[in-house]
């Protein structure tokens, strides 16, 4: 029988909402059997994809290991190869700073069937949902598009002379692309759009003048951001419906007075006329803040929004290399002497990666090594790498691991890669009493942030948290250190934290905040992070 012929579909997604998804993008997507994605997508599009689809993200990531360009290539050739019809969904458009050519280059030379959807760029929603016009018959007649991701590569002196410019990957470059226009001319004056999130729920937008865009942002995330500079920013207020700054005063309370600096939330856009029912949004009006390793992907965040919460992210936990490599780089040179391989985490799954290649290794040194994973997260990081573990115990806990390992124990020489301090020493314990020998070793090391992010630090101080989420008994133990440093003439955090739900992945992290808060309001039946959100609609339902 012959097999079927696969395609690879470069598809844009939009600036972010399902509703500004083209139709021919969704209809690939409700017949996609494999998804291949990155990290700036919605979350909402995910579930547009049949339950059967294979769903891999792709996403680039700072501050931690992230799949390469080569390796997406890969996946592409690999399973349009078998046939598959392949969705690559990019934010925006794909040939707008997309990074297609590469992909399209390695799908020609494999002689893959490929075609491009276009998408609307966050480039032109962005200043559209804002209300920014980025031409008009006075005050601008041209505008340009840019990235400034390697503000050092740009023609500073000819971008000053445009009337109206719109900066994606601006955000972490801020000061330098202020700097630099008022160096080449620009009048300090103009104004400015940071348009936060475009077309998303957690819109955000700040408006300003070049003088002043920076102090009122210093201690503030405004990436993903699309910038608009020029006259027509001015625009904005004269083109939003009257009701919208209605809503704005009446919000307010009695004194206050809106400032053109201050973040803004824009009303959500009517959803898209679809097949999907309608139902009530079960977060709607709660304020989540989620704890999480800095880096780290926000698809939980994006999860919570969906379902209606205004989600603010602290990190408390930093994800890092070990003190020394020489334990790890030791056991991956002789990776035949072990029967198992053990992996809890995708942290370890990552580092135990990265020395891999490191000593001009592939996975085929894993050859005769069978691989067991905790949770299904760490057993997709471990798919990603085209490596299928040989068990998965029932439920997401190491604890089930020993409970249910496939095999006698006995005289198995174990490789387990793990946090260098402060992690579970059960795990060990029981495997060795199983009569397993473990060699432990140092893979990555998790610390403390230095700091807490201004927003986090002010809606906690002014008690604006519904929600705490709590991943780990680790950002449990963080989070209580970084908010002692606020509430340093009243240590005792439960006190500050009457009235939130601590809500908690599982029962080890549970224990870690009866012991720190004294209490625990949620905890997932399903020690996953869809098991936490499904624990938060139950709770918001029944509340």
């Amino acid at each position: 029988m012959t097999q079927e012929k696969g395609k690879v579909y470069l598809v844009g997604a939009g600036p972010g909402d399902v509703a500004y998804l083209t139709v021919k993008a969704y209809n690939l997507l409700a017949a996609a059997q494999v998804l291949v994605y990155d990290a700036l997508v919605d979350a909402q599009l995910l579930q547009c994809v049949p339950p059967d689809c294979l769903k891999l993200d792709v996403g680039k990531r700072g501050g931690k290991p992230s799949t390469t360009q080569a390796e997406i290539n890969k996946l592409l050739v690999k399973h349009c190869q078998q046939g598959k019809q392949v969705i690559r969904l990019k934010s925006g458009d794909p040939l707008i700073f997309g990074r297609c050519t590469s992909e399209i280059e390695v799908l020609k030379a494999s002689g893959c069937d490929f075609e491009l959807v276009p998408g609307i760029s966050s480039a032109l929603a962005a200043p559209l949902l804002a209300g920014i016009p980025l031409t008009d018959p006075v005050l601008s007649r041209t505008f340009a598009v840019f990235t400034a991701h390697e503000p050092e590569v740009l023609d500073w002196e000819a971008l000053s002379r445009l009337e109206t410019l719109v900066i994606l990957m601006g955000g972490q470059h801020l000061p330098e692309i202020v700097d630099q226009l008022v160096r080449y001319g620009r009048s300090h004056l103009t104004p400015i759009a940071i348009i936060r999130w475009a077309g998303t729920p957690r819109q955000q937008i700040w408006t300003a003048q070049l003088s002043n865009i920076l102090e009122q942002t210093t201690e503030l995330s405004i990436s993903p951001a699309v910038i608009v500079i020029g006259e027509v920013v001015g625009l904005r207020k004269y083109l939003q419906p009257e009701n919208i700054y209605l809503d704005e005063i009446i919000r307010q309370e009695p004194g206050e007075r809106h400032s053109q600096t201050e973040p803004e939330s824009t009303p959500t856009p009517p959803p898209m006329l679809s097949n999907f029912p309608s139902s009530p949004i079960p977060l709607s009006g709660k304020t989540i803040l989620v704890t999480r390793s800095v880096g780290q992907s926000s698809q939980f965040s994006d999860r919570l929004i969906a379902l209606g919460a205004t989600v603010i992210e602290m990190p408390t936990l930093e994800i890092g290399p070990p003190s020394s490599w020489e334990a790890l780089d030791d056991a991956i040179a002789h990776l035949s002497d072990f029967d198992w391989l053990i992996f809890t985490s995708t942290n370890g799954i990552d580092y135990f990666f990265e020395r891999l290649i490191a000593q001009e290794k592939d996975t085929r040194a894993l050859a005769g090594v069978k691989i067991a994973v905790v949770g299904e997260k760490t057993a997709h990081c471990l798919k990603q790498r085209s490596l299928q573990p040989d068990f998965i115990p029932p439920n997401f806990i190491a604890d089930s691991l020993v409970e249910n390992f496939p095999e006698n124990l006995h005289g198995k020489k174990v490789l387990f890669p793990r946090v260098e301090s402060g992690g579970r020493e059960v795990l060990v314990k029981e495997l060795t009493l199983k009569g397993a020998k473990v060699i432990e070793v140092a893979a990555y090391q998790s610390c403390c942030p230095s700091g807490i992010p201004a927003e986090a630090k002010l809606a906690l101080q002014n008690r604006k948290i519904d929600v705490i989420t709590f991943a780990s008994s680790k950002t449990v133990q963080f989070f209580s250190q970084l908010t002692e440093k606020i509430f340093s003439n009243n240590p005792d955090t439960s006190q500050f934290l009457e009235g939130v739900c601590i809500a908690s992945i599982g029962p080890q992290t549970s224990k870690t905040c009866h012991f720190l808060f004294r209490r625990v309001d949620v905890e997932a039946k399903e020690y996953t992070l869809d098991g936490l959100t499904q624990a938060l609609i139950t709770w918001a339902t029944n509340s």
